[in-house]
């Protein structure tokens, strides 16, 4: 069993920074990849950002650039560094953890992640 849980979240003034924590808990060694996924007010679940456990890493278009994901293995912790925030960047955000990544799409999609965070909320003011 893996347990996810989110810190970080917060306000912010549009072109400020934020950063997220994701804490995993459990049987942590068996993720092979993490996500971080974010939900608006009606609307969808989006992926913004993967991380695998080899390192290689992956972005939606939206936050391209100025989304990064990291890992700390030591402390089982992954983070999600925001800069240059924009108003449309506010919502939900999770972590998930999948267990198997694999083939040229690894970061899948979000009904591939079996394991997920709580959420903290991002809210960026203009």
């Amino acid at each position: 069993q893996v347990k996810l849980v989110e810190s970080g979240g917060g306000s912010v003034q549009a072109g400020g920074s934020l950063r997220l924590s994701c804490t995993a808990n459990g049987d942590t060694y068996n993720w092979d990849c993490m996500g971080w996924f974010r939900q608006a007010p009606g609307k969808e679940r989006e992926g913004v950002a993967f991380i695998k456990r080899d390192g290689r890493t992956a972005y939606s278009d939206s936050v391209k650039g100025r989304f990064t994901p990291s890992q700390d293995k030591r402390s089982k912790t992954l983070y999600l560094q925001m800069d240059s925030l924009t108003p449309e960047d506010t919502a939900m955000y999770y972590c998930a953890a999948r267990l198997w990544c694999g083939g040229d799409y690894w970061r899948g999609e979000a009904n591939d992640y079996r394991y997920w965070g709580q959420g903290t909320q991002v809210t960026v003011t203009s």
